[in-house]
């Protein structure tokens, strides 16, 4: 059995999150992936690393997710010596990603002008705050920020006074999941044209892409939406509701499925036949919502989701991590995996959400430590001797 990118090879020079999650997904997927750190490491080795609680043996939760089924070498790409290294490498790779600050590529002279010369069939991406142009592109960003400017946050909490971010870093993430579809879009393209090219990716430019619907109401209506917490702007009841020992959601987005609410719940106030129609709830919301609490939190979730289910009315329990994470259907899914440390140490993540029905071999290896796979890189890929090997790392040029 294989994996769907099995014979592409990426170099992954990125950091923090947004592109070493992107590279996290080609790496799942097959691509032989190199990370390419610097000699002292990137930086969120470090993260969590010394936390006894989010860390395993001196890796922290960051890294051994993000960098699993990757290798590491360590290049100073700073020096000339180190960027002919990585030339070299260039030369027999498919993709290079980074998430560098704006110009940072420039000048090193790892840009797309600067490999697709050493190589034409080069795919590079880029996930930055803002882009490669415009009057913005040189800030600096974080998922906060792209969350913030992207207009999400305005929509998200209770009310317009507390704007709430997203509590999965939909701003970091976001930037690597279109990474991903940016190449490989770009390696779809090179099997036509034999042509590498770049793939420039915005945070903010992702952001906005996730307003989707609502941007085009904005710009029919001329109105900003604002943050109604869990309920929604056009369905009633749609919302979290409290029970005897947590909290469910139910979603009445038909009028028949409002007909079986009605019968699970048996409620007096609800036989009115102006609510049988959606603008009839629309407009008696705040009643409709303040029942159906009164109701739900006389018993359970597992009693109201059991009858809600019964009637095949879309519903959930609000699952902390703890729930979720043991849930059947995940765990069936194979949707939390073993993340092991190259001490042989182990611990559990999240797996690969991407199913085929062919290529579906799913293994996860090891977060590398700093510079475990140098020496193999430079030996079997570029074909250097243990004398050449060891030259260029007394000279500070490898780790």
């Amino acid at each position: 059995m294989s994996k769907p990118l099995d014979g592409l090879r990426v170099l992954d020079l990125t950091h923090m999150l947004s592109g070493p999650y992107g590279a996290m997904i080609l790496a799942d997927m097959g691509a032989e992936t190199i990370k390419v750190e610097p000699l002292h490491g990137e930086g969120t080795r470090k993260l969590l690393a010394n936390d006894p609680a989010n860390s395993l043996d001196g890796m922290g939760a960051y890294f051994l997710t993000l960098n699993r089924n990757k290798q590491s070498v360590a290049i100073d790409l700073k020096s000339h010596a180190g960027r002919t290294q990585f030339y070299r490498l260039v030369e027999k790779s498919d993709i290079v990603i980074s998430n560098f600050g704006a110009d940072v590529p420039e000048r090193l002279g790892i840009d797309f002008e600067a490999l697709s010369a050493v190589n034409p069939g080069i795919i590079t991406c880029t996930i930055t705050g803002f882009g490669s142009d415009g009057p913005q592109s040189k800030r600096p960003a974080f998922d906060q920020v792209a969350q913030a400017t992207g207009g999400g946050m305005s929509i998200t909490g209770s009310d317009p006074e507390h704007p709430v971010r997203a509590g999965i870093p939909i701003g970091d993430l976001g930037g690597g999941m279109f990474g991903v579809m940016g190449v490989l879009a770009a390696l779809y393209e090179r099997e036509k044209s034999g042509k590498g090219q770049h793939v420039d990716i915005s945070m903010l430019d992702c952001q906005v892409s996730l307003l989707n619907y609502m941007a085009t109401m904005h710009f029919l209506s001329g109105e900003d939406p604002y943050p109604i917490g869990n309920s929604h702007f056009v369905h009633v009841p749609y919302n979290t509701y409290r029970c005897q020992d947590g909290f469910i959601v139910i979603a009445v987005i038909t009028d028949n499925f409002w007909q079986n609410l009605k019968q699970v719940v048996n409620c007096a106030a609800f036989d009115d036949p102006a609510l049988d129609g959606q603008p009839g709830r629309w407009a008696d919301r705040e009643m409709i919502n303040a029942t159906l609490s009164d109701v739900l939190k006389e018993r359970s979730c597992s009693h109201w989701l059991t009858l809600l289910e019964a009637q095949r009315i879309p519903c959930a329990p609000v699952n902390n991590f703890s729930q979720a994470l043991s849930d059947p259907q995940v765990r069936h899914r194979n949707m939390v995996v073993e993340l092991g440390h190259p001490n042989g140490a182990k611990t559990r993540g999240p797996g690969n959400p991407i199913k085929l029905s062919r290529t579906c071999e799913e293994s996860f290896a090891p977060a590398p430590t700093l510079g475990q796979n140098t020496d193999e890189v430079f030996s079997t890929l570029l074909g250097y001797s243990v004398g050449e090997i060891d030259d260029l790392r007394s000279r500070g040029v490898i780790a």
